[in-house]
């Protein structure tokens, strides 16, 4: 498996109240800016996604493709690629650790590949702009700031 890049920030929610944003993909072009269209493709028997449609545009990466998540209740949800255009993996995870006190530690893990020649270094800069701008993004979008 590649290098993956990680970071955390802390959210003031419970955990299922993160994970409901995260779930909720028919929202993700209203709030992050890279995602321009979601389309949920299958689910699972409780509702939550178990394929996903995305087209991105987040500067360094422009595809269209489909991830397929897992879920582990309201504390963690991975994701691996199914097919892309350009990229050749994106693989992640949110885990969410409740903190107490209505706060909610969130760390965001991720690798990315692509079938263009990029630079180890340049690509883990990619990943690092995605991750932060994601939880940036995410804690924005649940504390309503």
């Amino acid at each position: 498996m590649a290098d993956q890049t990680t970071s955390s920030i802390t959210i003031a929610a419970e955990p299922a109240q993160i994970m409901a944003v995260i779930a909720d993909f028919a929202a993700y072009p209203t709030w992050a800016a890279a995602v321009k269209e979601v389309e949920v493709t299958s689910t699972y028997e409780d509702g939550r996604a178990a394929q996903v449609r995305f087209d991105l545009n987040a500067g360094a990466i422009k595809d269209e493709y489909t991830l397929a998540y897992t879920w582990d209740a309201d504390r963690e949800v991975r994701w691996t690629l199914v097919e892309g255009k350009v990229l050749k993996a994106l693989d992640g995870a949110y885990t969410l650790r409740d903190k107490g006190r209505g706060n909610t530690e969130v760390t965001y893990r991720l690798v990315v590949d692509v079938s263009i020649p990029m630079i180890g270094l340049i690509k883990r800069k990619a990943e690092k702009v995605i991750i932060d701008t994601a939880l940036k993004e995410l804690k924005k979008k649940v504390e309503g700031v």
